[in-house]
């Protein structure tokens, strides 16, 4: 294995650890505002990575970019709007991995007005500094396709929670009657969407149309200090 694709895997370790636990941390924040504090009852209100990790979702998220943890118990009917309650508990989730995708993106462009981390980018090889900002690129690309992939409207996602403000009760119960068949229908979604060629993949497209976005919003900022100008 070569260091690129070694730093690749240790980005998406990273993730695991850390962000899908913030992403879980933040449905169950939401809905503690809400008015439901059945995810603070569970012990799930917390960054602690062992109370959120499932097992498939964290190996599929190892070797392939897109995976899930175990989802936040939520109880609508604590909430005093229970249908729009279950929308924005669902929105926090893909929002918390944009805003953590913006702080990484603050954090890699900051450090480009430091002399040594340019110095470092200079040298051949794989330097410290070089490891370090492509773990920070592939944190950062990881967070934005979890967002999008998250919204994707179908079950067990977040954009189906979404999506489910604007459905019927009938609809609610149709799914659940069905459940079993759309998460066998949900895996091999999976697998196909992995292997769609990036230039038709949509999931890949919005995700680097809203990279693009996030970049503008921080890629001013050694522009206008300066590359290499501290220290």
């Amino acid at each position: 294995m070569d260091t690129s694709r070694f730093l690749e895997y240790f980005s998406r370790a990273l993730m695991i650890l850390l962000i899908l636990p913030l992403h879980e941390l933040a449905h169950g924040f939401v809905a503690k505002k809400l008015g439901d504090d059945t995810a603070e009852l569970s012990g799930r209100i917390t960054l602690n990575p062992l109370a959120h990790i499932d097992p498939i979702g964290s190996l599929l998220l190892l070797f392939t970019g897109f995976g899930w943890a175990k989802p936040v118990p939520v109880n609508p009917l604590r909430m005093k709007n229970p249908r729009k309650g279950m929308t924005l508990t669902a929105l926090a989730g893909p929002v918390s991995n944009l805003l953590a995708a913006f702080v990484i993106g603050l954090i890699y462009y900051f450090l480009l007005c430091f002399n040594f981390v340019i110095e470092g980018l200079t040298d051949s090889g794989y330097t410290p500094v070089r490891c370090f900002l492509m773990i920070l690129g592939f944190m950062f690309q990881i967070n934005i396709g979890l967002a999008v992939f998250n919204m994707l409207p179908i079950p067990p996602l977040d954009g189906f929670n979404v999506l489910r403000y604007f459905t019927s009760a009938k609809f609610d119960m149709w799914i659940q009657r069905n459940m079993q068949y759309i998460s066998i229908g949900f895996l091999i979604f999976i697998i196909l969407l992995n292997n769609i060629p990036s230039k038709y993949n949509l999931l890949i497209i919005v995700s680097n149309a809203v990279s693009g976005i996030i970049l503008k919003c921080v890629s001013w900022i050694p522009e206008v200090i300066g590359y290499g100008v501290i220290g």
